[in-house]
């Protein structure tokens, strides 16, 4: 099973991510694990995540992105995020 996946929201995915709630974070880094899935849309930033495994994935400004639970990771937050997310 893909653990992250990325990709460029509909317009209806957009309206409905907006209604969820909102997350900002600085330039950082720091360690996260995804105990249950969580789903985002990124308004503004730009990251780079280093899963467990080595893996590396970057999203940013106007990208979906899905993280499957389970998933232990590192955030590098290159450019200040805000983002609208859902968990479960």
């Amino acid at each position: 099973m893909q653990k992250v996946r990325i990709w460029k929201p509909t317009d209806e995915e957009i309206k409905e991510a907006k209604t969820w709630s909102t997350w900002s974070k600085e330039e950082s880094t720091f360690d996260w694990y995804y105990d249950e899935p969580e789903q985002f849309y990124v308004v503004e930033g730009e990251v780079e995540v280093e899963l467990d495994d080595g893996t590396k994935v970057k999203f940013g400004a106007g990208d979906m992105v899905r993280f499957e639970g389970g998933v232990s990771c590192t955030w590098h937050v290159k450019k200040r995020i805000f983002k609208h997310y859902k968990i479960g």
